[in-house]
């Protein structure tokens, strides 16, 4: 074969010299250089990014940790039990008072400080920009910390990825002066990585999902994922350093470990796989039509305050009710899990008005079902968080449900494999949600029927879109267009000289052409007429402001 043929889809020049780097001198090259691209510089931005949103991710923790211990632990121990404010059959009161109170703060801090932001803009703006404006992020921590604070199914894993996002943008953008849209994105997408492997506590399960949340079938910026790696790593120990925090499970379903796996096992992941899948399409579809009543009667887009009051006055209903649909289920997870066994966090009084606890089917059939009215009105109330853990949690109620009519199902598999199946039909993150929820329970065992309930999942969801942001990329469907004029060509004859492809842009332009018409004629796609270079300047984002 000639050595001077030039394959479709390899670039036609000599190899960049960037990857033919090998030996001593190449490396002490690189290290005294620290050009852009080069390895050496590529670490040293992904510590530097993980260590400072490490920091970051820290100071965010603990002043949400210090408004949780003074308005769900002493504040009621001070006022209501010591100073006997009102009888202990009231003390159901104080869940309204503090939802409600800071349910419209989350509304006036929106109103006052702007468009926070959200995991569909965030998602958004990684596809569009590369960066996310750091504009938003004053208004996404207060609202962010305020939701939580009020009960709010939602947790912090999401307002964490868009400060994350913004604040990593920034440093490439502004301390070292870098252009390109797609060297951009790489660190934007290291601080999106760096939130979730910290606040998951593991690592590579976190900066999975950072990827994996950009598309909506696996992750398709294959190219930064060993950087995004590197700094979710790095921001993980700095953080859990920081804060004093241990890595490793914080759940223990029942007692002992999984036995070794089998192949009934993985069927059972793959069948509860499918029942979270449609209880999320279920929640999806009752979620849109919710969100269109809402809009509808109430008219409370363009008035923050009155809509996250509005909000509140469900959550704190749902609260006095179900204590257990309250707060973004991490630790929830455990109490709904061990069926009350372990004590539930955050909420005061643990009670609520009714006393219900998971500690029948019935019971916990309601507290699944709570759950995720509790995320609907939350998210439609305006508040700000993500929804991981309150699906995770969600998916052991439904999960220990499951457990009470069929016994022999043993209660790891279905309260995991259920809430892979929630949650990877939302977020579309079957690999990163696998692995997080295996770590996070610490049941290795477990990990082949996880996977199998969130392949399941992910593939009987692919039509149901809820975060309509995730796209896939342009340059990567252009090179299957390579693929095919390839593919044409190959079968005119079984050898391929250079001069049958010297002229490349013609017959990809008929290509994309015929392509084109076959899809404008279906009406499903519009092939742009040019695609914007990955290493083009990027654009400054206008910041959008709330009225």
């Amino acid at each position: 074969m000639d050595v001077n043929t030039k394959y479709v889809g390899e670039d036609s020049g000599p190899r960049p010299d960037v990857h033919e780097r090998f030996g001593w001198d190449k490396m002490r090259e690189d290290f005294e250089s620290m050009r852009s691209g080069t390895v050496p510089w590529s670490v040293f931005m992904a510590v530097v990014i993980g260590v400072i949103c490490g920091i970051a991710a820290y100071l965010y923790y603990t002043a949400l940790e210090w408004l949780l211990e003074i308005f769900w632990v002493k504040l009621p121990q001070t006022l209501v039990v010591a100073n006997s404010i009102w009888p202990e059959n009231l003390y159901w009161l104080w869940i309204p008072i503090v939802c409600i109170t800071f349910a419209g703060l989350v509304g006036l801090s929106i109103a006052l400080l702007g468009f926070p932001g959200d995991l569909a803009y965030t998602v958004k703006c990684v596809h569009e920009l590369g960066y996310v404006d750091v504009g938003h992020t004053p208004s996404m921590v207060a609202a962010s910390q305020f939701s939580i604070i009020a009960g709010a199914s939602l947790g912090p894993e999401a307002p964490l990825v868009a400060i994350c996002a913004a604040i990593a943008g920034w440093v490439s953008r502004n301390l070292f002066k870098h252009t390109q849209k797609n060297l951009i994105r790489k660190h934007t997408l290291c601080g999106m990585a760096c939130a979730l492997a910290a606040f998951f506590g593991v690592p590579l399960g976190g900066s999975l999902f950072a990827l994996e949340i950009n598309h909506r079938l696996g992750y398709e910026y294959a190219e930064h994922a060993m950087v995004a790696v590197t700094s979710g790593t790095t921001c993980l120990v700095v953080f859990r350093g920081l804060a004093g925090l241990p890595i490793g499970p914080i759940w223990q379903i029942e007692a002992g470990t999984l036995p070794a796996s089998s192949a009934g096992l993985v069927g059972y992941g793959f069948l509860l796989g499918l029942f979270g899948a449609g209880i999320a399409a279920i929640f999806t579809n009752l979620h849109g039509r919710l969100g269109n009543l809402i809009n509808s009667t109430l008219r409370l887009e363009d008035k923050p305050v009155k809509l996250a009051v509005f909000g509140g006055v469900i959550i704190a209903c749902l609260g006095v009710l179900v204590p257990h649909s309250m707060f973004w289920g991490e630790y929830e997870f455990q109490s709904i899990a061990s069926l009350g066994s372990t004590p539930l966090p955050h909420v005061w009084p643990t009670s609520g008005l009714t006393g219900l606890g998971p500690t029948s089917a019935l019971a916990c059939l309601t507290i699944g079902i709570a759950k995720l009215v509790a995320i609907s009105f939350t998210v439609w109330g305006g508040f700000r968080g993500g929804y991981i853990f309150p699906f995770f949690a969600a998916g052991a109620a439904f999960g220990r449900a499951i457990t009470f009519v069929f016994p022999a199902v043993p209660a790891t598999v279905a309260c995991l494999c259920i809430a892979a199946g929630i949650n990877v039909a939302v977020t579309r993150t079957a690999f990163a949600t696998s692995i997080i929820l295996v770590a996070l329970s610490g049941q290795v065992n477990a990990a082949s029927p996880v996977l199998a309930a969130s392949l399941a999942s992910i593939f009987s969801t692919y039509y149901m879109p809820f975060i309509r942001a995730q796209q896939g990329r342009f340059e990567l469907f252009e090179s299957q267009l390579h693929a095919y004029k390839a593919a044409e060509l190959f079968k005119s004859g079984p050898s391929l000289s250079s001069s049958d492809l010297s002229n490349e842009n013609a017959p990809l332009l008929n290509i994309k052409s015929g392509m084109e018409e076959d899809l404008e004629s279906q009406g499903s796609y519009k092939l742009p007429d040019s695609a914007v270079s990955a290493d083009s300047p990027i654009q400054e984002a206008p910041v959008v402001n709330a009225s």
